[in-house]
């Protein structure tokens, strides 16, 4: 069963994120905030789905530690926030995709589905 490493500090949102892609067949731990979704990078991960924007460590800096531990790991952002995402386009690790809120969980679930299937 692939397991995801999801980062999301809306708590309903969260919950959601995580029962729809349950229910799609995957291993979810659901953390709620970027430093500890970190405390689980020592985890062998096939996804990381982190919102970029969260108080304390943002998406971003939780991306690059998990790619720097993990290289084949893929990293999906998820954010409210359209200039956050252009903005942070460039500091991104390689390959990552970044999807706008609001999306619907079934589009996230699709996603995740294409991108573990490369």
């Amino acid at each position: 069963m692939p397991k995801i490493l999801l980062a999301e500090d809306d708590d309903s949102l969260r919950g959601f994120l995580a029962r729809a892609l349950e229910r799609a067949g995957y291993e979810v731990t659901a953390c709620a905030d970027g430093e500890e979704a970190v405390t689980h990078l020592g985890e062998n991960w096939d996804l990381l789905l982190t919102d970029i924007v969260m108080p304390g460590m943002d998406g971003i800096e939780v991306a690059r530690q998990a790619a720097a531990r993990q290289p084949d790991m893929r990293i999906m952002f998820i954010t409210g926030f359209a200039a956050v995402a252009l903005a942070a386009a460039d500091r991104t690790p390689a390959g990552a995709k970044v999807l706008s809120k609001p999306i619907h969980l079934r589009e996230i679930v699709g996603e995740v589905e294409r991108m573990m299937a490369a």
